[in-house]
């Protein structure tokens, strides 16, 4: 049967032009333009906006006129460098002319795929990737425009169990149908939503839901996506105040829930706050030891694969000193001292200190969120030194 993925995927090369005319008509567009450039005129700014269209004919275009620059800007601004590790992959011409699906953890809800584009770019490979983005977040009309343009396909959230079944074998039949029909590359999370405390694991239900698509085995349907395990590494975490507000919030209220306003925060913050160095690290491809696994009962099989995905993950991160003094910080000793100085330690408490100042709630527990923070930055040296 023919599946009709017109409700999730993104934007084909004959709607573009039609995307871009509705959103530079987009009130609410308009206004998020005017807080850029305030000193220019609506009419100038969207004339600017089709001059710049001008050759834009498919998303990957849009990505590299639009959305190229303003990254690399980024980058650049919020960062202290982007680095990106793909030594894993073999070598030779097929290690840019395969399609990859990216499974990492996740940091940031706008620039995990972000970053990993203009990387692949830059490491010569000829696509980016095709994202998986919770409905969510698509707000406003023109954010889901935009992201669409931007070669998101979109993961329907807060379904009933028979809709979810629906909603996973169709995005599943999809992004195998975009990466060996149209020949994209995809990235996904490894679990839904962040992991607030970054202990990053890889929920099963990611893995049993990309199996529902594509022909044969659970294996030969996992072979077919070309699953590579991604590692984010970010030295700071511009939401981590956000972070540890919500595990207050959710403490002292449990029924709490983030409203609308709190995800453009954390969208907004994770954006323009500094993030120190960023390192993508590509672990080795689930392909290379999947069949190892292919005897397994179901069950047992997903379970190993999701370990097997978590000791990649967990062996690609990139330590930073503040990484180690956290779980020092947070454990009273100093058995990871070899691995920072005195001042990486003051820095961090200074850092540590002032994200604490911006937390904004009733009876704000200092102590509590110290420690929220401390186990952030703590975990992924936990991890590591789990394997």
């Amino acid at each position: 049967m023919e599946l009709n993925y017109d409700g999730i995927r993104p934007y084909e090369a004959s709607e573009m032009q039609q995307a871009f005319n509705d959103l530079i008509a987009d009130r609410q567009f308009a206004r998020m333009m005017k807080g850029f450039v305030p000193w220019l005129p609506k009419a100038a700014r969207n004339a600017l906006l089709r001059l710049a269209f001008t050759g834009v004919k498919t998303p990957l275009d849009f990505q590299k006129r639009f959305m190229k620059p303003v990254v690399k800007y980024i980058i650049r601004k919020h960062t202290d460098g982007c680095t990106f590790d793909d030594t894993a992959f073999p070598q030779g011409e097929n290690r840019v002319e395969n399609r990859y699906t990216f499974i990492s953890n996740h940091r940031d809800i706008v620039l995990d795929s972000a970053f990993l584009d203009v990387k692949l770019i830059e490491h010569g490979y000829p696509t980016t990737v095709e994202i998986g983005i919770g409905d969510n977040l698509l707000i406003y009309p023109w954010i889901k425009r935009l992201v669409r343009m931007n070669k998101a396909f979109t993961v329907r959230r807060g379904l009933t169990p028979k809709e979810m079944l629906r909603s996973s074998q169709l995005m599943s039949s999809y992004i195998h149908y975009a990466v060996n029909t149209k020949r994209e590359n995809i990235w996904i999370a490894q679990r839904e939503g962040r992991a607030k405390d970054s202990d990053d694991r890889t929920q099963e239900s990611v893995l049993k839901m990309l199996a529902m698509g594509g022909e044969g085995s659970q294996v030969e349907k996992l072979r077919d996506l070309n699953i590579v395990p991604l590692t984010i590494s970010y030295e700071f975490d511009p939401c981590d105040y956000l972070k540890a507000q919500e595990f207050q919030l959710k403490r002292d209220n449990p029924g709490f829930k983030k409203s609308r306003q709190d995800d453009l925060d954390n969208m907004k913050t994770g954006i323009f706050g500094y993030k120190g160095r960023v390192h993508y690290h590509c672990g080795i491809p689930v392909n290379q030891w999947i069949d190892e696994l292919a005897d397994l009962p179901k069950n047992e099989f997903f379970t190993t694969l999701s370990q097997r995905m978590d000791s990649e993950i967990h062996r690609g991160y990139r330590l930073f000193p503040c990484n180690y003094v956290a779980l020092d910080l947070v454990e009273g000793t100093t058995r990871y001292a070899q691995h920072y100085t005195e001042a990486d330690k003051k820095r961090f408490e200074q850092y540590l200190a002032g994200q604490i100042e911006k937390v904004n709630v009733p009876n704000k527990d200092v102590a509590f969120l110290r420690e929220r923070m401390l186990t952030m930055y703590a975990n992924p040296v936990r991890n590591s030194l789990n394997l």
